[in-house]
């Protein structure tokens, strides 16, 4: 194999940038600055606020030694490996430009020690690897991460040509996408860790054979409790591969410390102010899609959380893992423990973390709080005031302990689009005058391998970590030494290999004496990665006086059978610690009906007096839960809490079922909203106990939601008046249209005709505004009666015409458009609609007749600099964006928010979404088709897919809609938006952006 190297003299384009004695510019004089100077390599540092003024922060690689960094490793002789994607995501957006030859995986390389890279060599490049997320360099072998697959590649004779490249896992979802494998990394236990996020859908070997689990059942998300983005490990050679976590949306890396803890953050569904940072604790759900049902979290569900983060991840919900912090707005990405002693000792042992969307690395200290944690935020860089092209896409440490960077400098944050294939660069950060000097290191002595064992950097220490282990009883003495250490993570480093030592189970017992309890800690996972059987161990752990101990007990036992251990572990629990409570339920997770009712009967008949027995009752699964859930129910003195009741959704349907009925016969007036919104009801089978009651209690309820919700559930006819209120309010276009919506399919398009003729034309138009928005066949050939109605006024047959709009009312304006039966007064409004129609075909179709005058003549250089008219822009988001899109408390939950888009996209990326939509779909927003057996299909977003139904939301709505899948032919992702390029000029365009840009 030929060695491919290219060497490029890109010093003249770094010196100016990397003179440390060069001021920063003030914000005066980079606002100054012309765009194409702020993108220039010669003012990159100035677009990057360092937040403390100890450090500094050096260009060590940019443009055009390298393009479009995903992801980055360093090895042991402090050379950077990248993975580029200049081939981004062309699967799903085939406009995005190609590199025939595919993407490169490159290691630079500073070769004079001027802090610079001035060699690059391609270590491969291929189709194969295009849009790599993941780099890891253990050895001579290199890890890369690229959906379907994780390759191995092998470096037999250093001289950076790949000898050997192996699938290591294939078989995991998404090609090419940002929500597929991601990097993997080192843990002090001689284990590998990677994730994947929710487009993920399961692991397999090499030879498509899926991962199982300690049960046998293949980890996949169509294996309960296993969804959406998961954690693993395995060995470094890919065998004995576990499942440690699941439920994320796009947990993009995870991060081990030296007591084997793991640290992850996640992805919001976009603009929804969610993201956050988690302690992964073995087992856990974390909450995404609904654990039973798998539906999104938007669905409506008793004691429903009380702010879109909480709701956003069923944070109410028994059998969820607590999050650790909240960081709302953002795109995150990279993320390590630093362990390192170079960075001023605040830095020391924190999580530090990459968020491409708002532009910023930062650091998250830590405290313990009974089993888990509490968190705060620390910026440590800012792009965000200056240069918002900084998109941070990895944060890595050196052997030196110093941090870097890589920047994927866009526009945009990804998704589907790219907005920049040009540039890319790395930065190192450290103390100020901290040259970087990197030797090669040495791995022959004893004395020298257990001081690269402390390495912060994860090449040297799995190269440490690994010689020692072969050196087996021999490095014995040099460990123990090591293990004496007063600094408790490098004592926890010599502990893991201890235990692979001939005696190893005598460390894991001599730690677990330890007064450290992060020793103990690491004690008792190592307990279980040793495949340890000592039941008298774990009895002894159950009563440790740390909280974070025993939580590790609880999940060390949940394939045993351990319910002396389990019941210990249960008298050391106290009411609030929902993160000991969850370790409980794991542990529990199979042996509930003989754990529970041990436990209950150990306390006696005060068990209803104790806020730690509820707990457990309420996070329970038992064949008796039900009861005592009913029990609780009863005996509540305060009705506003309806946690029990939401529990009743996670046990056996008849059990929940027959709960609600006897609830009704005994219990509280106040609750029987809740009852009816919970019982299942057949409407072809009705229940006449519940049909009558809902009829009873329509009238009284408070919450218009569950107004709408019990209405629609029982089919109600006799709350036409407070429907119609609803249908004609103002203050919540959402609610209006789905009233409107409930109101037509209850009483047909009759009632809806006769209010649109009132002879008050103000309440004629009103009645075509609020019915219009229903987005039917039936509604679009309603209205199509007042606009050809030449007799009516021009106000009313405008009105109608304007509410002709919609993805299912849209083919009857264009058969009507294609005979040309649309009046000449209207057809400029018709051909507005149907060239910026939701249904690419009448799109193309509208184009070809009337002539395309969408994004033509834009002149991008002359809107990024024009100034618009904020409120002018307003106005238009109100007219297009609100029919899909949240600001604020306005418009649908259909597309993704737009609340804080201006903290996400620069001027450039906004307009691009804008004129190319399908260029950069969010994830979890593309367009899919559903064909149904009677020949119907829809495109819309699939919320989710349970075993028996498809959830989705169909252009235009926030309600989610249920089909069943027996009546589902096929389901295809399209590469087209349902955002439609909407017509507007150039000042409009300019104005619409002037606002979203102010959004932040």
């Amino acid at each position: 194999m030929k060695k491919p190297i290219l060497a490029l003299a890109a010093l003249g384009l770094l010196t100016f940038s990397c003179d440390t004695t060069k001021p920063q510019l003030t914000q005066e004089q980079y606002d100054a600055l012309t765009d194409e100077q702020k993108r220039s390599v010669e003012f990159a540092l100035d677009g990057i606020e360092v937040l403390d003024d100890r450090l500094q922060m050096t260009l060590f690689a940019s443009e055009p030694m390298l393009t479009n960094p995903t992801n980055m490793d360093i090895d042991d002789r402090g050379r950077v490996w990248i993975t580029e994607a200049y081939n981004y995501r062309i699967q799903l957006n085939p406009k995005n430009p190609t590199k025939a030859e595919g993407d490169r995986i490159l290691i630079l390389e500073d070769t004079d020690g001027d802090g610079q890279a001035d060699k690059s060599t391609v270590f491969y490049q291929g189709t194969d690897i295009n849009a790599a997320l993941g780099i890891a360099v253990f050895g001579n072998k290199v890890f890369v991460s690229v959906s379907p697959n994780v390759f191995v590649f092998t470096d037999e004779n250093g001289d950076d040509v790949p000898d050997k490249k192996e699938v290591l896992f294939t078989g995991v979802g998404g090609v090419q996408h940002d929500h597929g494998m991601h990097a993997f990394t080192f843990g002090p236990d001689g284990k590998l860790y990677f994730n994947y996020g929710n487009e993920g859908k399961g692991l397999h070997y090499a030879d498509g054979s899926p991962i199982l689990d300690p049960l046998g059942r293949p980890v996949s998300s169509e294996t309960a409790p296993y969804q959406e983005g998961m954690v693993f490990r395995c060995d470094p050679d890919g065998s004995n591969p576990e499942v440690l976590a699941w439920n994320f949306r796009n947990n993009y890396e995870v991060a081990v410390d030296s007591y084997g803890r793991m640290w992850q953050s996640d992805n919001d569904d976009d603009g929804n102010r969610s993201t956050r940072i988690n302690f992964v604790m073995d087992y856990g759900n974390y909450g995404f899609k609904d654990e039973i049902t798998k539906a999104d979290w938007r669905t409506r569900r008793v004691n429903m959380e009380d702010s879109v983060w909480r709701q956003h991840w069923h944070l109410n919900d028994p059998g969820v893992v607590p999050n650790l912090i909240q960081n709302y707005a953002g795109s995150p990405t990279g993320i390590l423990v630093y362990e390192g002693k170079l960075l001023p000792e605040e830095y020391q042992n924190q999580v530090i973390h990459a968020d491409a969307g708002p532009n910023v690395i930062r650091m998250y200290p830590v405290q313990p709080s009974g089993a888990g944690f509490t968190g705060e935020v620390v910026k440590i860089l800012d792009g965000n005031k200056r240069d918002n092209w900084f998109r941070p896409s990895d944060v890595t440490v050196a052997p030196d302990g110093s941090l870097f960077i890589s920047d994927w400098y866009d526009p945009g944050v990804g998704g589907h689009a790219v907005g920049d294939l040009d540039k890319g660069r790395i930065y190192r950060l450290a103390p100020k005058r901290a040259q970087y000097k990197i030797e090669k290191p040495k791995y022959n002595t004893d004395e020298e391998l257990v001081e690269l064992l402390q390495n912060p950097n994860r090449a040297v220490h799995f190269n440490a970590f690994m010689a020692l282990k072969k050196k087996g009883t021999e490095a014995r003495g040099i460990l123990e030494k090591m293990y004496g250490l007063e600094n408790s993570r490098m004592k926890a480093r010599a502990f893991w290999l201890l235990i692979h030592m001939p005696n190893g189970e005598e460390f894991i017992r001599n730690a677990a004496k330890d007064s450290d309890e992060n020793i103990r800690v690491a004690a008792v996972k190592a307990y279980r990665i040793k495949g340890m059987k000592d039941h008298s161990f774990l009895q002894s752990m159950a009563a440790d006086p740390s909280d974070q101990v025993r939580r590790e007990v609880a999940v060390a036992i949940r394939y045993e059978d351990a319910s002396d251990v389990w019941l210990k572990l249960a008298e050391g629990y106290r009411s609030g610690d929902r993160w000991y409570l969850e370790a409980l339920g794991i542990a529990a997770e199979f042996r509930w009906d003989s754990y529970l009712p041990t436990y209950l009967a150990k306390i006696g008949q005060g068990w209803s007096n104790s806020a730690e027995a509820k707990d457990l009752i309420w996070r329970s699964r038992s064949a008796g839960t039900p009861a005592l859930l009913e029990e609780l129910i009863l005996a509540e003195n305060s009705p506003e809490d309806h946690r029990y009741y939401r529990a009743l959704d996670f046990q056996t349907a008849d059990l929940k079922n027959q709960t609600l009925k006897n609830l009704l016969a005994k219990g509280q007036n106040e609750d029987q909203v809740i009852i009816l919104r919970q019982a299942a009801f057949d409407s072809k089978n009705p229940d006449v106990q519940l049909l009558n009651l809902s009829k009873a209690k329509a009238g009284e309820i408070a919450d218009d939601r569950d107004f709408l919700e019990i209405v629609r559930k029982y089919q109600l006819k006799d709350q036409k008046e407070r429907l119609l209120a609803l249908v004609y309010q103002e203050e919540n276009r959402g609610l209006a249209n789905q009233s409107a919506g409930l109101f037509a399919s209850l009483y047909g398009m009759g009632e809806i005709e006769q209010a649109m003729k009132n002879s008050d034309e103000v309440k004629a138009i009103a009645a075509i505004r609020k019915f219009g928005a229903v987005d039917t066949p039936d509604m679009a050939t309603l209205l199509s009666k007042f606009w050809k109605n030449d007799q009516a006024s021009t106000a009313v047959r405008t009105a109608a015409m304007e509410e002709a709009k919609g993805y299912q009312s849209e083919p009857f304006l264009w058969e009507m458009a294609k005979t040309d039966q649309i009046p000449s007064d209207l057809l400029p409004i018709a051909q507005k609609i149907l060239m910026s129609s939701w249904n690419g075909n009448i799109r193309v179709l509208a184009l070809e007749k009337y002539g395309d005058s969408i994004a033509q003549g834009y002149d991008l250089i002359k809107m990024m600099s024009a100034k618009g008219e904020v409120e002018k822009g307003k106005s238009i988001a109100s007219t297009y964006c609100l029919a899909c899109h949240k600001i604020g408390n306005e418009g649908v939950d259909f597309g993704p928010a737009l609340t804080q888009i201006g903290g996400k996209l620069s001027r450039e990326a906004l307009i691009n979404a804008i004129i190319n939509p399908s260029e950069g779909m969010g994830f979890g927003y593309e367009t899919q088709l559903v064909k149904f057996k009677d020949g119907k299909e829809i495109r819309c977003i699939v919320n989710s897919k349970t075993e028996n139904d498809l959830i989705v939301k169909l252009v235009g709505s926030s309600d989610q809609t249920i089909y069943k899948l027996a009546n589902i032919t096929s389901i295809t992702q399209l590469s087209e938006s349902l955002m439609p390029a909407f017509p507007l000029s150039e000042q409009e365009l300019v104005d619409l952006v002037s606002y979203l840009e102010g959004l932040k």
